[in-house]
């Protein structure tokens, strides 16, 4: 068994086009993720999947792995399972799908969510972090609701669980954009339609929840964020010049 990171990297994003080649810092978005992917001690290998010339360049440009995949991909995960099938994975090679845009992964985390799929009765497995209620109405802040087991029971861009009182609701999940699979799993997940929840949320993870799949979730100390507007960009440069 391999555990293998498969990072989706695609320019056409539609709030922040050319995402993973902003190089305000000194390099591209995209190195700084793979930085932190390789920080994680469980992982054994990191590709770059793509369907950009100018993105794969840039990856081999600073010494990582890219692999070229189809323009047609309709989401990350399409991109991520065609990747692993180009890497001829067997089935219960671990897959983490860490997104391109989140470059304050840390590498404990990582190996935090191998922890997880390898000991879970669950084909996929992702990461929370608690979220202040004041944060909670930003739908670009994906929140998480889990069982007392640990499994997700849905995602939302709207504040789950509804304080409908108002009574001050203080244990709010953000859901962090990473994701472990057995690489069986994900050519299944792959296959399925969209959900109608997924296509209304734009959140493909309620693909596996809304077919019954269990998806298993950790709770950890993650202080980053995802990059999905160019004031998150610009915080982030901030940060990494002071």
């Amino acid at each position: 068994m391999s555990v293998i990171a498969i990072i989706p990297a695609r320019f056409a994003s539609t709030r922040l086009p050319g995402k993973p080649l902003l190089a305000e810092t000194g390099k591209p978005l995209i190195e700084h993720v793979v930085e932190a992917v390789r920080a994680a001690r469980r992982v054994d290998e990191i590709v770059v999947a793509t369907d950009d010339e100018r993105i794969a360049a840039a990856v081999e440009g600073f010494g990582a792995r890219a692999v070229m995949t189809s323009a047609d991909c309709a989401s990350g995960t399409d991109r991520l399972a065609e990747a692993a099938a180009a890497l001829a994975l067997a089935d219960d090679d671990i897959v983490i799908n860490v997104q391109g845009d989140e470059p304050d992964m840390p590498g404990a985390c990582i190996d935090r969510l191998v922890e997880l799929i390898a000991s879970a009765e669950a084909p996929m497995a992702t990461l929370a972090t608690p979220l202040p209620a004041d944060r909670a109405s930003d739908p670009n802040k994906v929140k998480v609701v889990c069982d007392g087991d640990g499994r997700a029971m849905y995602f939302s861009r709207s504040p789950i669980p509804c304080d409908r009182d108002a009574a001050g609701f203080d244990g709010y999940l953000l859901h962090v954009g990473i994701y472990a699979y057995r690489a069986g799993f994900l050519k299944q997940f792959a296959a399925l339609p969209p959900s109608p929840a997924e296509r209304t949320e734009k959140l493909e993870q309620l693909r596996a929840l809304e077919n019954g799949f269990t998806i298993a979730v950790a709770v950890v100390d993650y202080a980053g964020d995802g990059i999905d507007t160019p004031e998150d960009y610009a915080a982030f440069v901030a940060r990494q010049r002071s």
